[in-house]
């Protein structure tokens, strides 16, 4: 039990699977956290540019 309690801890192929899946993890919440920002920042720029388009088309129309 000794000996296998040994090679178990002298292992290191499930430490490295480990840390990489830690590291893809981190990559998706980057990722998904940018992706977030930036969508929201766009909804702003369509939405302003939207209301530009709505206040110039009202004044050309005599509104």
């Amino acid at each position: 039990m000794k000996k296998l309690t040994q090679r178990f801890l002298r292992d290191n192929k499930g430490v490295t699977a480990l840390e990489y899946g830690l590291i893809a993890g981190l990559i998706v919440i980057v990722i998904a956290t940018s992706v977030k920002g930036l969508g929201t920042d766009l909804n702003t720029v369509f939405g302003n540019i939207a209301n530009a388009l709505t206040g110039n088309n009202a004044a050309a129309n005599g509104g």
